[in-house]
């Protein structure tokens, strides 16, 4: 009976594998199902050879994962040196001081900070100098800048950094305050999965193996130079992860530990606006956990306090504040983008009064020309901020019969658009480290130091990474998802239904990616690709050392 699911479940990875495979390859050099379509015969062998050879492939790794043979990674020799000791007994502070020195040579290279456009119109946005993001939207306030494009607590945050910076009459040191309360959260969180781990016996191996990826993957040093709002925001996902966790382990839950845990779950939803939904999609499945109901009024609680809190924030406290909330259209990148290749593909099946319709919502006249396969951004900026809601539902009416007439051309839209976040050959948008002169434009004094040899070595290093056989692994977003997959599989296979809840946060943060407007965008990526080892290693506890 084991047998038979494991045949059934290694059969059905299989296939979406290879489904993946062949898709994303036909996408990534026709942006289509063209490559599929010219050559079907070899494709259906092809498909067939492929789903033969990673079902046995899988079918022998789940054999390897029953039988515990596990202990493939050895450092022998490291135990005996002294630092392994100082490593084994103080484990948090050791990892902490270790991965920061291995950073110093991005965190000098690169000071005060790593300016992306985002992070650079958000200090616009607390300064009150006109930006992009006021325009997209009908502000409540023309005087307040501010908008909830980007969290706005990320947004205070990183400007009264700058804000520091001009008082003292240097911006510099107000940028590498922010860089430097972002490094120490970044850090500490890595450290701390490390000895959460550790605290649950996993082998010292692999945590060593933690450490050295933490400390000499580029991704890890390069993003806590980068002032984006998804380091903070991933470090917060790591910490609900293990928070998920032991909860998953406990039947009760202390009050002190609801209060870290409430607080915790308010910075998701501050530090990133989709927070809400990761929250939504998982963690109710607590309550599916325990049969005792003070456990379950404790979890429903707590996840009706979120709400009331999300509401109240959005729709009482910020407008309070004048703050405008962000536009729709960051919510329809999808449906635009399927719109925008119907209308560059099948132009001469539209109507004049549907062309009308369109244009309402996104300017019609060059929305074929504005379609980018991979980049909703140029078609979704067009966006007319004064559509109604009627104009919203008309536009809706025409996206549904223009559905039925070519399917085929919105179902090429969206994978075109995502086919990156589960395909493992695509790599793409990786990492943040020219210097961008919005801000300077503004008069803010901010400027890399004389260390440009330095910052074009470890450049260089950072852009190959992801091209390195074998080490590209860690930073690849197709194949973190994979792995995902694979551990979801591999856990249902042994019935550890429960231990399915701690990756959730992580399934819903790919969802979350498969819906922005960019593909293969390793920032969106950032919190469940930093998550990663910590996901396997309770993967490696739970689904093949813990067996009950």
């Amino acid at each position: 009976m084991l047998n038979r699911r494991k045949n059934l479940i290694t059969l059905i990875l299989s296939i979406i594998y290879s489904t993946c495979i062949i898709i994303g390859y036909s996408f990534m050099l026709t942006n289509s199902f063209k490559w599929i379509d010219k050559h079907l015969f070899i494709n259906i062998v092809l498909y067939i050879i492929l789903v033969s050879i990673i079902y046995i492939i899988l079918n022998k790794i789940f054999t390897i994962l029953d039988n515990k043979k596990t202990n493939i990674i050895k450092f022998n020799k490291i135990k005996k040196l002294k630092l392994y000791n100082r490593f084994n007994k103080r484990t948090f502070l050791f990892s902490l001081i270790f991965m920061i020195i291995c950073w110093l040579p991005y965190i000098i290279s690169f000071y005060p900070a790593i300016l992306s456009p985002d992070p650079s119109f958000q200090i616009r946005q607390y300064f009150g100098i006109p930006n992009k993001y006021s325009d997209y939207s009908i502000m409540i306030d023309p005087n307040i800048t501010i908008t909830n494009h980007h969290p706005v607590i990320h947004t205070l945050l990183l400007g009264t950094c700058v804000k520091i910076g001009t008082i003292i009459n240097n911006v510099n040191i107000g940028l590498f305050l922010y860089s430097l309360i972002q490094t120490i959260i970044l850090s500490s969180t890595l450290a701390y999965t490390i000895k959460f781990l550790k605290d649950n016996n996993i082998n010292n191996n692999y945590l060593i193996l933690m450490l050295l990826i933490y400390s000499f993957v580029p991704v890890f040093p390069f993003y806590s130079m980068s002032a984006v709002k998804d380091v903070i925001f991933g470090s917060f996902i790591i910490l609900y992860i293990i928070s998920l966790y032991k909860m998953i382990k406990k039947d009760d839950i202390k009050f002190k530990n609801i209060i870290k845990v409430v607080f915790l779950l308010i910075l998701i939803i501050l530090f990133r606006n989709n927070g809400i939904h990761t929250i939504i999609l998982s963690f109710p499945l607590l309550l599916f956990m325990r049969k005792k109901l003070k456990y379950k009024l404790k979890i429903l609680t707590i996840f009706i306090f979120i709400i009331v809190f999300n509401f109240s924030y959005n729709s009482m406290i910020l407008p309070y504040f004048k703050i405008t909330p962000t536009s729709i259209r960051e919510k329809l990148s999808i449906p635009f983008q399927q719109t925008a290749r119907y209308v560059k593909e099948h132009n001469e099946d539209i109507t004049k009064e549907e062309k009308e319709i369109i244009d309402k919502i996104l300017e019609y006249d060059t929305l074929a020309d504005r379609y980018k396969p991979e980049i909703a951004d140029p078609v979704k900026n067009k966006y007319n901020k004064y559509a109604t809601d009627e104009d919203l539902k008309e536009y809706f009416n025409v996206w549904f019969q223009e559905l039925k007439k070519y399917p085929k051309s919105y179902f090429e839209a969206t994978i075109n658009n995502t086919y990156g976040y589960y395909y493992p050959l695509k790599t793409n948008w990786y990492i943040y480290c020219k210097f961008d002169k919005r801000i300077t434009e503004n008069g803010f004094n901010y400027h890399y130091n004389s260390l440009k040899t330095s910052r074009t070595i470890l450049s260089s290093f950072g852009l190959i990474f992801p091209y390195i056989p074998l080490l590209n692994i860690f930073v690849n977003i197709g194949f973190n998802v994979w792995l995902l997959i694979f551990m979801f599989c591999y856990l249902f296979y042994k019935k550890k239904y429960k231990e399915l809840i701690y990756l959730s946060p992580s399934f819903v943060l790919v969802l979350v990616c498969i819906a922005s407007p960019v593909n293969t965008y390793f920032r969106y990526a950032l919190p469940y690709v930093f998550a990663l080892m910590l996901n396997f290693g309770l993967f490696m506890k739970e689904g093949v050392l813990n067996e009950e």
